[in-house]
């Protein structure tokens, strides 16, 4: 097989393995705007998220303000509950975003979610918000995952 063909058979099978980004509801993102939520790997909806594994999480936005800063919350709704969720990185500014945010500037928060071993195997609602210097949510989202053994 010549390099031209080992490249469009490695293209195709990369595009066989690519997720389609994750389907989510806006809740109440009053300082910007989501396009896209991505996690990788999550080859189907809710999201699997396996116990003792870590995820990468790219939620792309356009900053509706001005921000020095960003500050990362995460919960899980569980019977209507939002019960924390703890991320190793809680500074937006230490995920991909480069600070200050400018206002209609398009940005990738990326980072990761590790699920611990000790989580229930659990269906729920994962609740993710990006807050900026007013504590306005620059994006707050709501997305379903199952957590497996």
């Amino acid at each position: 097989m010549d390099g031209r063909a080992g490249f469009i058979v490695l293209f195709c099978l990369m595009g066989l393995t690519c997720a389609e980004p994750v389907k989510f509801i806006d809740c109440g993102s009053s300082s910007g705007k989501v396009a896209i939520v991505d996690i990788n790997p999550c080859a189907s909806q809710p999201c699997q998220l396996h116990k003792g594994q870590s995820y990468s999480v790219n939620v792309t936005f356009n900053s509706a303000v001005v921000s020095k800063t960003s500050t990362a919350m995460v919960h899980g709704i569980i019977g209507g509950v939002p019960i924390p969720f703890p991320i190793p990185i809680k500074d937006g500014c230490k995920s991909g975003i480069q600070c200050p945010i400018q206002k209609q500037q398009v940005y990738h928060y990326v980072t990761s979610l590790p699920v611990k071993t000790e989580y229930p195997a659990i269906k729920l609602v994962v609740e993710w918000e990006l807050s900026d210097d007013d504590k306005q949510d620059l994006f707050c989202i709501k997305f379903p995952v199952q957590i497996v053994s």
